[in-house]
């Protein structure tokens, strides 16, 4: 027999895609979480701020639209009835394509500055259990710096490191498939729904590591 861990298949280590201090903890580890839950919230003002100022942005420039398309509405008309020039009815379009391009620039850009706002929630990616919190508040968030581990207690598997000469005897049948005693005092067995070997062994122990699913 060899001692192993028992691990979650899907650990995620969640981290921030921007920076900012920590102004709110809305899980503690060994909380249940749903996806898409709030988790913690960064300090957001200055995002704000800044999509505010890119929304008034966007108004100016497509009222400055809404003015060039009915001047050279109006310019189209008054060159039908031939009381201007090509020239003047095509400076009335230039000015139309270039505010119509400015106002087309300014939406993208406001959708950015809404868009980076929601970077300051964090929230969790699926259904899982909090493993660990390494932040409180007040602490400066950065982008890669865990935030929030979490896990999906839904899938666990047993991870254990055998001697290379076992790994092999076992890759090759000769002994039978591994069975997975969860606790020495009572004895009990369970059989893996899977197990693996991985492909290759650790060059300081000199270990293989076997995975087994646990049903």
């Amino acid at each position: 027999s060899y001692d192993g861990i028992i691990e979650a298949v899907r650990q995620t280590v969640v981290a921030s895609q921007v920076a900012g201090a920590v102004v709110a903890l809305q899980v503690r580890p060994g909380d249940d979480v749903k996806a898409g839950q709030v988790m913690l919230r960064l300090d957001a003002r200055a995002a704000e701020q800044q999509a505010g100022a890119a929304a008034a942005q966007l108004k100016a420039a497509q009222a400055a639209q809404a003015a060039a398309t009915t001047e050279f509405e109006r310019q189209q008309q008054l060159f039908q009835k031939n009381y201007i020039s090509r020239a003047a009815l095509e400076r009335a379009q230039a000015q139309y394509k270039a505010a119509s391009a400015q106002s087309a620039a300014q939406a993208a850009a406001a959708g950015a500055a809404r868009t980076a706002t929601g970077y300051y929630l964090v929230k969790a990616p699926y259904d899982g259990l909090v493993a660990d919190v390494p932040v409180v508040l007040g602490d400066m968030a950065m982008p890669g710096r865990a935030l929030v581990t979490l896990y999906d207690p839904a899938a666990l598997r047993v991870s254990v490191p055998l001697p290379e000469s076992v790994a092999q005897r076992l890759r090759a049948g000769a002994v039978p498939p591994p069975a997975i005693q969860l606790s020495s005092a009572s004895g009990e067995r369970v059989a893996p729904v899977r197990w693996e070997l991985l492909p290759s062994a650790d060059p300081v122990t000199h270990t293989v590591t076997l995975r087994a699913a646990l049903p």
